[in-house]
């Protein structure tokens, strides 16, 4: 218990206009914990495309201590739905990990009534009635999550991630993979070798940025084409918002980065990943199935020069963002536990809380039982318009 109950924050500020909060956003970033998708360079491009394509509305929580020092920014969007105003964290499914940036020592004297009280006083400040902030790690570089202390539970999936030897990629994926799965990588890369030299491109020129760009554009369509879904990148706002944020603007380096696995002049797969503070976060990748090359698996070849070439470059982890997938366990040997934070602050969003709480659990359920995540997916088709053999 803290000292008298005192908050480790003098002040709370709410600010509108992200412009104005750069310079201090960024030095904030270069010593807090945060993900790479609460950096200032992956932030304000979404709420400059996205946000603005959907007339989101935004609010950044500013406290300091009592020297004035900023000791946590929280990057909010609100939404109003049947009368609730409640808030979450900026990104919604185009970002990983959702928390807010803190100080480290400000981050480890919270407990979970200190970070209650934290919340609620950012919620009042604005006039929400709900807090609901989705998909949050439980710690962050050894340190908890203030707003994970108050989780209602595990959030319905997990992300996966690996540990980087700096300068030693093989060493790192020898330690991360099975020697099975290292066999049948390398017999993929031999057949893929047969087809010619490849080279892994960092797309960085603006004509480079829109080769890859556009090479991943279409081989995602055509995946979701085939899938009988909708292509959530075909949106302009969201290849406005990938574009601006994989370019270098102000002298600042971009946080999105996109690479390519090259052949014969063609990108015969993609991979789309956020970096900050030593970490690398995967974001979309995507591979060509119409090329030849589909079945060497070119995606899976492209992600582990990929973890060489960060290993190089001296990051220290690499992550393959949230959900299940084989390659992911393939080529991860450590995960992040995500949790779900739901916080009502009136009456109303006492209400509004408990039903999203309740949706939330029956998605995990559903994800954590094969036969009923079966069942919805046949269910998904057939809403589709495809039967339950072409799922």
């Amino acid at each position: 218990m803290l000292a008298a109950n005192l908050p480790l924050w003098n002040s709370i500020a709410i600010e509108r206009d992200i412009v104005a909060l750069e310079a201090e956003w960024r030095a904030f970033e270069e010593t807090a914990l945060g993900t790479p998708y609460q950096a200032y360079g992956w932030v304000r491009p979404f709420v400059e495309t996205v946000g603005a394509a959907q007339g989101l509305e935004f609010r950044y929580a500013l406290l300091r201590d009592g020297a004035g020092a900023l000791v946590a920014l929280l990057p909010l969007v609100i939404a109003r739905k049947a009368g609730v105003s409640h808030a979450a964290f900026i990104g919604d499914k185009h970002s990983n990990y959702h928390m807010g940036l803190y100080a480290p020592a400000f981050a480890s004297k919270l407990d979970t009534e200190m970070a209650r009280r934290m919340l609620q006083e950012v919620g009042a400040a604005i006039g929400l009635d709900a807090l609901i902030f989705l998909n949050q790690p439980c710690s962050w570089q050894g340190i908890a999550n203030p707003a994970a202390l108050i989780a209602a539970g595990p959030s319905p999936s997990r992300a996966y991630k690996l540990a980087l030897l700096p300068g030693d990629g093989e060493a790192t994926l020898k330690r991360s993979m099975s020697s099975h799965a290292r066999k049948k990588l390398k017999n993929k890369h031999n057949r893929f070798k047969d087809f010619g030299p490849s080279a892994l491109v960092h797309a960085t020129t603006p004509e480079e940025i829109e080769c890859v760009f556009d090479a991943f554009l279409a081989q995602k369509a055509e995946r979701f084409r085939n899938m009988g879904v909708a292509d959530p990148f075909a949106e302009r706002s969201v290849r406005a918002f990938l574009k601006q944020a994989a370019t270098a603007s102000d002298g600042h380096r971009p946080v999105v980065q996109l690479y390519a696995l090259e052949l014969g002049g063609t990108c015969v797969a993609t991979y789309i990943g956020a970096v900050q503070g030593g970490r690398f976060s995967g974001m979309a990748t995507s591979f060509d199935l119409s090329s030849p090359t589909a079945r060497t698996s070119p995606g899976e070849i492209l992600l582990s020069e990929l973890i060489r070439l960060q290993s190089r470059e001296g990051l220290t982890v690499f992550d393959l963002g949230v959900g299940e997938a084989r390659y992911k366990t393939s080529f991860c040997d450590d995960h992040d536990d995500l949790v779900d934070t739901f916080l009502p602050l009136t009456l109303k969003g006492r209400l509004f809380t408990t039903m999203a709480r309740a949706r939330r659990a029956l998605k995990r359920r559903i994800k954590s039982s094969p036969k009923a995540l079966k069942l919805a997916q046949i269910v998904a088709g057939r809403l589709r318009g495809k039967s339950p053999e072409e799922e």
